[in-house]
């Protein structure tokens, strides 16, 4: 039985052969079953480029899309073994709008290959990979110089490229390259040494698979465990759950709870074949601790010395969204098994997959590289990316849509401040709402520019006013005259000004007032934002929903008609996008009735709502 296992991902731009690559190498190591052959030579005449023959990237093209393409678009992984080793095979995406898939087959991955074609030398997908293959920790590559027979097999086009590579390293990072000259198609250098290229006296392929050394870890490194579940069948048991990620433990351990810092020791270590004695990396185990103590799912269970509790982290992240990340938004932050909430505190950088230098930018565009800021809404286990890629690898995923937007390595932390408190006042949030006779809220008016939000919004507190309520009115264009004069009006500004007044909001609310907020606010993601600075019924979401073309007509202070004329841009509604609420409070469709009309309705669900009497 071959000893070892190594985790191989190939990478690339789209059509330099990876497909066909792992196609032959399986071929060659006798890892495609009788049944699979025949229909991979049906295929072949159906579907294949290989005129006359076999068409291996078949193989591995498992998708429809994929087959009639001729490209990659999912992460295949192949499995296969020879006398020495067992191997799992990602053969990633070329293309550049596949990137994510890329960064997901590399981030379990011990050696890279990285393809290039003979023909077109290296290209920017090639440093983009290069560069991500290299955050990801992965510091084996073999440099697969591949259709070596369209270039006449000429040693100098090898040397080129291999020189063009090594270039590159003193940037990259610590790198260990292998350079092999193949023709994957005619097998030339895949398992055998070609005939075709005597200049080339190196490895294989597979000889140089076969010799490398998987991604270790050290045998001093202490115990870490993510949580991932709390096993309490009856009231006779309970057990955390999760795989071991480094270090060795036995009964009788002492492990801390790095989230509340209480420690305890290990009484059982359970797993499906019974109770073990000693357990160590990469094994699911269920742990049975001396005495209760507090551990929930996202806890990490760990030995002296324990991971830094960080309300902050910065780290490079790959950005995987069409829409660009932007200062001052928030995703959910997921790292290990715990999940919060992490805000965009800064983006400082750029990689350039040019020339591989930072670049100092305020936005990631899909498929960037940057580095960045996030603060943490609570606490998180973690640790630099190079010491632990679980507890130093993150994603970041749209609140709203679910959709993972960001893959991401922490690189520093910042402990949580133990020195910093929220100073409680005896004169308070209810007290002075006491005093004011009304409960705070946030009255949160979004449209299009010229749909009323502020007529209703004026009209609104008119009407509190005259019942003796006190109020405070945020308005857009107001607000820019001091606090946010400095904004302008691109999607990143936007973001920013948003969560300014989601501040400011939420300092009213402390102050007892009813806020109201009148603001195009465009984006989802930040009335979220704004929403989640409050307490649970604080939060009142009001759409004054106008159709466009009526904002048109309107046109209260020749907006329309500048952006019409292409003199004003970014100008939303037009040349911008405004995503309406889903599920808001108060839905004011203005068509259907007058703004007096409107803002009684206003105060009547606040009524309802027990935010006025």
């Amino acid at each position: 039985m071959p000893a070892s296992l190594l985790r191989v991902l190939t990478c690339g731009s789209v059509d330099d052969g990876k497909s066909t690559l792992i196609g032959r190498l399986l071929f060659e190591c006798g890892g495609i079953p009788d049944d699979v052959m025949l229909a991979l030579e049906r295929d072949s005449r159906r579907f294949g480029t290989v005129e006359g023959g076999v068409d291996y990237a078949l193989l591995v093209d498992g998708l429809a899309a994929e087959r009639e393409q001729g490209v990659t678009i999912d992460v295949a992984y192949r499995f296969f073994e020879t006398e020495h080793r067992r191997f799992i095979l990602a053969d990633s995406p070329g293309h550049q709008q596949y990137t994510r898939n890329m960064v997901t087959g590399a981030s379990n991955s011990d050696v890279a290959i990285l393809l290039i074609d003979a023909r077109k030398g290296l290209l920017v997908q090639t440093r983009r990979h290069a560069a991500i293959v290299s955050l990801l920790g992965i510091r084996d590559v073999i440099l697969a110089v591949n259709k070596m027979d369209l270039v006449g097999y000429d040693q100098a086009v090898f040397d080129r490229i291999s020189a063009d590579f090594n270039a590159l390293l003193d940037r990259l990072g610590p790198l260990s390259v292998t350079a092999i000259p193949l023709c994957a198609r005619d097998g030339d250098n895949v398992t055998r040494p070609s005939s075709t290229m005597p200049w080339y006296s190196g490895m294989t392929l597979l000889a140089a698979l076969e010799a490398a050394e998987p991604t270790r870890r050290r045998g001093d490194e202490p115990f870490r465990m993510p949580v991932q579940y709390v096993n309490r069948p009856d009231h006779t048991f309970r057990g955390y759950a999760g795989t071991i990620e480094a270090g060795v433990l036995r009964p009788g351990d002492t492990v801390i709870n790095t989230t509340s810092g209480i420690e305890a020791r290990i009484a059982r270590i359970v797993t499906m074949g019974g109770d073990r004695t000693e357990a160590t990396r990469a094994e699911p185990v269920t742990l049975v601790l001396d005495r209760d103590i507090d551990v929930s799912r996202g806890d990490v269970l760990a030995a002296a010395p324990r991971p830094i509790l960080a309300d902050q982290v910065s780290g490079w992240v790959v950005w995987m969204d069409e829409t660009p990340l932007y200062r001052g938004r928030a995703y959910q932050f997921m790292l290990g098994t715990k999940s919060v909430v992490g805000t965009i505190t800064d983006i400082a950088s750029r990689l350039d997959v040019d020339t591989l230098e930072e670049v100092p930018i305020r936005e990631l565009a899909l498929n960037e590289i940057g580095r960045v800021t996030i603060s943490l809404s609570h606490p998180v286990a973690c640790e630099p990316y190079a010491d632990s890629r679980t507890l130093g690898g993150f994603i970041l995923i749209d609140r709203l849509t679910r959709n993972t937007v960001g893959a991401g390595m922490v690189t520093a932390s910042r402990a949580s401040r133990t020195d910093i408190y929220w100073h409680r006042l005896d004169v308070d949030k209810q007290a002075r709402a006491r005093l004011n006779g009304q409960k705070p809220a946030v009255l949160w008016f979004t449209g299009l520019s010229g749909a009323g939000k502020s007529t209703i919004a004026n009209l609104v507190e008119k009407q509190l006013l005259a019942m003796g309520r006190h109020s405070m009115t945020l308005d857009g264009d107001n607000v820019r005259h001091g606090l946010n004069r400095d904004l302008g009006f691109s999607e990143a500004d936007r973001v920013e000004n948003i969560r300014r007044i989601a501040e400011v909001s939420k300092l009213f609310v402390e102050a007892g007032l009813i806020v109201l907020v009148s603001f195009i606010s465009p984006y989802r993601n930040e009335r979220v934002l704004a929403r989640d600075r409050v307490e649970e019924g604080e939060f009142i979401e009001i759409h004054v929903d106008t159709p466009v073309d009526e904002c048109r007509r309107r046109d209260p202070k020749g907006l329309y008609q500048k952006a019409d004329a292409g003199q004003l841009r970014n100008f939303t509604g037009i040349d911008a996008p405004y995503e309406q609420p889903i599920d808001p409070e108060i839905h004011l469709p203005t068509l259907e009735g007058t703004p007096e009309e409107l803002a009684r309705r206003v105060i009547d669900e606040l009524r309802k709502r027990g935010i006025i009497t």
